[in-house]
């Protein structure tokens, strides 16, 4: 089959990819031929039928919906005939006569206002203007593209249905709809999700629910998606829609790590009123996540700090930049040489972070610089060891056509949820999955296997699978003896591995842990997918260690739809990583033990570099208790300082001398702050992010700001100067982008001018270099795995007695094997359904438990109550399942100015359980 066909349209030669129909061929060649259910990146559907076309030679005959029609080599496409347009005529009267159209055939609507009186001499049934959509409408453009004339001859007929406004974030008045089915089709096709379908009334198809009457019964993940592609007003956010954009900007999201592309919809008054997902971007094809479409409100919240504050008497009192500044470069002069301790933000740009790590090793002589969303840093070290950089390996999109997954410990559906989209698509296409995890997670509805071993025992049920695919020679032997070392020593060490002891340890069957590994091995291409929120600190290199075993003896390195994807929390935790906001490494994943490493970077800061070994975020507590470290230097409020991930870190940030916060809001932090200096959120500034695939991207100034906020890097240079500091004189983030460039070396090629269009992937070492999306293939810079023995490892004791078991919160979005109830709370849809607590028979037999019984489950920061269910599937692990409709209802009415920003994840959380008559006694 050609690479290239050729055809032509309206007397223009248009080259496309064979099985590209005519309607997209038409659109990439910038053609446009009206259409309305029809979208980029779905399949076609050929409902409307507005998309028809005229075929001369090479198609079939008279007018056919060219969405429908695969382009051949040699056809001829006619547009524009007569008896074409006619025929569009006629499609478009009978979409509008069941649709509000007074205004969409008149020439003065543009003139028009919303309490305008109509002063044409025709009767109006409905106008534009009182619909959301009105100035956005796909529907009133195509109707003028058509050229349609101010009369119909149809009568217009209203449904006069009523609006669904009660789920969270949207809403629907499907007296707009033009049933084009685009909002079923994206959930379905795309998403995976299905919470949409096409439903009957009265022998006439509109749109709903897919189990219910909310969004909330049907498993919606508030992605928006729908919305997005909806023509018409049917499905609009609640929040702001009325309002009319006068500017759109690209960007970058800086909610997660996936770094959706963006465009943000911005009103006359400086409002950020919207956000879509950019089709053509490569992160995410225009896909966001429920953070990324209604989470951004925070932008134009009036509870945004917008001067700096110094504590003067015990309470915080507005002040000068210069004043504040002022302050802060005295205080930290006493603290310079080890006292002091710094943390970045993980929604910051690389800017940010790159000069944080600056300052804090350059001005105040320590390497106690860290990212606070940095609470699992064992996920990268191994990468680095084995395969030479520490990072995922291959760009997230290909997990589209990877014929099998091994998801580990990772809850990627609501953490990275973007990044789980090509996942699902490519399960539900027949690639097969396997989720070790012992929660119930999105992902594990859609497993082939679901594993659920003893926390702790990961390891040694990866090495099972590792020592099963060699002793049945599942193994890829050219792959291993052309691009491996050290496999000798792996295959040795996996005697140790004998599937009676991982049955003991794990818990998991030996016959289960054979098909585990024989699924995963003889997939063509399979992807690891790893979080590790639930495995224990010091489990966690161990584990990512047998992870890149598992990968590199299946061959699944290197190649396109394979490879290892680490997932971490922190929107920009793998750019702060690159520039070295670490406490271990330095720009550029060099070691500050090195001392040629710390040579270079001194000569290009012109100031020494301490080589003592810095403290990271979960070190900082005990430090502090210490009086290791007595002034810190924090940027952004984080969701770790008060779950517990961080340890008590927002208790011992108490006993500081000195406390500088950098922060959007006013928080607990603030709190105790001594001096408060207000940042600009990302829809503020610009510059750079880098995203889970290595793909460094802009972030625009959108809104700009409305008072003295600053960029976190301006912020930290300001402190820098005061105190005397050369070398943080930049004028623009761009400059301080261009050093990083000089300092990172796989960031040597990149600039703001070539990251104008999509972004690159690192490393792209020279300005002549294309960028590097898989990473170790065979013309790579560096193709050699380095194995190492694997060790079985011991059994984890549980250390808290008054805290026995391990709680392990799952969260779906759709679970109709329990009953649920909608309760309208005011005008809110709110879900009512009784928790279930899971218990081993053992556990529940120890406790006097029996089955529905209800129970307590206490943890040392909330109780959960529910009916008890002996079906737990290990000793000494409790569970409980929530909706995730739950969690969006609460998000929704929540007061927190950012509460997205501080969404915890699904820790295991050690807890004990109670029956419900003795605990109500306690």
């Amino acid at each position: 089959m050609p690479d290239e066909i050729t055809l032509t349209i309206d007397g223009a030669e248009v080259r496309t990819r064979p099985g590209t129909n005519v309607l997209q061929a038409a659109l990439d060649a910038g053609i446009y031929i009206p259409y309305l259910c029809y979208y980029p990146g779905m399949k076609a559907f050929g409902a409307c039928r507005m998309c028809v076309v005229k075929f001369d030679e090479g198609g079939p005959p008279g007018n056919q919906a060219s969405c429908t029609v695969p382009a051949a080599d040699g056809m001829v496409v006619s547009t524009v005939a007569d008896d074409t347009k006619a025929v569009r005529k006629g499609i478009m009267e009978l979409l509008i006569s069941e649709h509000p159209h007074g205004c969409l055939t008149c020439h003065r609507i543009d003139l028009c206002g919303p309490a305008d009186i109509c002063l044409r001499h025709v009767s109006v049934n409905d106008r534009c203007v009182t619909c959301p959509k009105n100035e956005r409408c796909e529907l009133k453009d195509t109707v003028r593209y058509v050229e349609m004339d101010m009369d119909t001859p149809l009568t217009y007929n209203n449904r006069h249905l009523p609006q669904r406004v009660a789920d969270p974030f949207w809403e629907m008045d499907l007296n707009l709809c033009i049933v084009c089915g685009r909002c079923v089709r994206v959930c379905d096709e795309v998403r995976g999700d299905s919470a949409l379908t096409f439903t009957d009334r009265a022998g006439r198809s509109l749109i709903g629910t897919s189990h219910g009457t909310s969004l909330l019964e049907s498993g919606c993940e508030m992605c928006g998606a729908c919305i997005d592609v909806c023509p018409t007003g049917a499905l609009v956010e609640r929040d702001y829609k009325w309002d009319k954009a006068a500017k759109k900007v690209a960007t970058t999201c800086s909610l997660c790590p996936v770094g959706c592309q963006m465009a943000l919809e911005v009103d006359k008054r400086g409002r950020l009123i919207r956000a879509a997902g950019d089709l053509d971007a490569a992160a995410n094809r225009g896909q966001l996540c429920y953070k990324g479409k209604f989470g951004l409100d925070f932008v134009n919240n009036r509870r945004r700090l917008r001067k700096p504050q110094v504590r003067v008497d015990g309470a915080l009192a507005e002040a000068t930049w210069n004043d504040a500044v002022g302050v802060v470069a005295e205080r930290l002069e006493e603290y310079r040489d080890g006292w002091f301790a710094m943390l970045a933000s993980p929604n910051g740009a690389n800017e940010d972070a790159y000069v944080a790590q600056k300052f804090a090793r350059t001005v105040m002589r320590t390497n106690s610089v860290d990212v606070s969303s940095n609470i699992r840093p064992e996920l990268f070290p191994a990468l680095g060891e084995m395969l030479g950089y520490q990072a995922g390996t291959n760009p997230t999109w290909e997990l589209e056509g990877a014929d099998g997954f091994l998801v580990v410990s990772s809850n990627v559906t609501e953490e990275q949820t973007v990044a789980a989209v090509p996942v699902k698509k490519a399960v539900r296409n027949g690639a097969s999955l396997i989720v070790i995890d012992p929660r119930e997670t999105e992902l594990t509805r859609y497993a082939d296997i679901w594993l659920r071993p003893i926390p702790g025992s990961e390891t040694a049920l990866i090495g099972g699978m590792i020592r099963v695919i060699v002793d049945e020679s599942l193994d890829d032997h050219e792959f291993l003896a052309d691009h491996c070392e050290g496999a000798d020593a792996l295959r040795n060490s996996l005697w140790e591995f004998d599937l009676i002891r991982v049955e003991a340890a794990t818990g998991i069957p030996q016959d289960r842990i054979r098909e585990t590994a024989r699924l995963f091995a003889r997939a063509e291409a399979s992807a690891t997918l790893y979080g590790l929120e639930t495995i224990a600190p010091d489990r966690r290199n161990d584990c990512v260690r047998a992870l890149v075993s598992l990968s590199v003896v299946t061959g699944n390195v290197g190649r396109p739809h394979t490879g290892l994807y680490p997932l971490y929390p922190g929107a920009n935790e793998g750019g702060a990583r690159d520039v070295g906001c670490v406490p271990g490494g330095l720009p550029g994943y060099e070691q500050v033990s090195d001392p040629e490493a710390r040579s270079r970077l001194e000569q290009i800061w012109g100031a020494s570099l301490p080589s003592a070994p810095g403290l990271g975020v979960r070190e900082l507590a005990e430090a502090i208790r210490g009086g290791q470290v007595r002034a810190m230097l924090i940027s952004g409020n984080s969701v770790n300082f008060a779950n517990g991930q961080a340890g008590d870190l927002m208790g011992a940030l108490e006993e500081l001398d000195f406390l500088v916060v950098v922060d959007t809001f006013a928080s607990e932090l603030t709190e105790i702050a001594d001096v408060v200096l207000p940042a600009s959120t990302f829809a503020d500034r610009d510059g750079t992010i880098t995203n889970l695939e290595r793909r460094v991207q802009l972030v625009r100034p959108a809104v700009g700001s409305k008072g003295d906020e600053e960029a976190d890097w301006r912020i930290v240079s300001r402190i820098a100067r005061r105190m005397g500091a050369s070398g943080f004189d930049h004028e623009s983030a761009e400059q301080v982008f261009q050093e990083i460039c000089d300092a990172v070396e796989v960031y040597g090629g990149l600039s703001y001018q070539r990251l104008q269009d999509r972004g690159l992937q690192w490393p792209c070492l020279a300005a002549d270099m294309a960028d590097t999306p898989v990473l170790y293939a065979a013309d790579g810079l560096d193709s050699k795995a380095r194995l190492q023995a694997m060790s079985m490892p011991q059994a984890q004791a549980r250390s808290d007695p008054a805290y026995p078991l391990l709680l392990a919160r799952g969260r779906l979005l759709h679970d109709d094997a329990r009953p649920m109830e909608i309760e309208l709370v005011g005008k809110r849809n709110e879900i009512r359904r009784p928790d279930v607590i899971e218990l081993h028979p053992e556990d529940a037999g120890a406790l006097g438990v029996v089955e529905g019984e209800w129970v307590s489950v206490v943890s040392t920061t909330a109780t959960l109550r529910g009916e008890a269910r002996l079906n737990g599937p290990q000793k000494g692990l409790v569970s409980t399942t929530a909706l995730f409709g739950q969690m969006a209802t609460e998000l929704e009415r929540s007061d927190r100015p950012a509460p997205m920003l501080m969404v915890d994840g699904l820790p295991l959380v050690p807890v004990r359980v109670e029956r419900l008559e003795e605990a109500a006694a306690d």
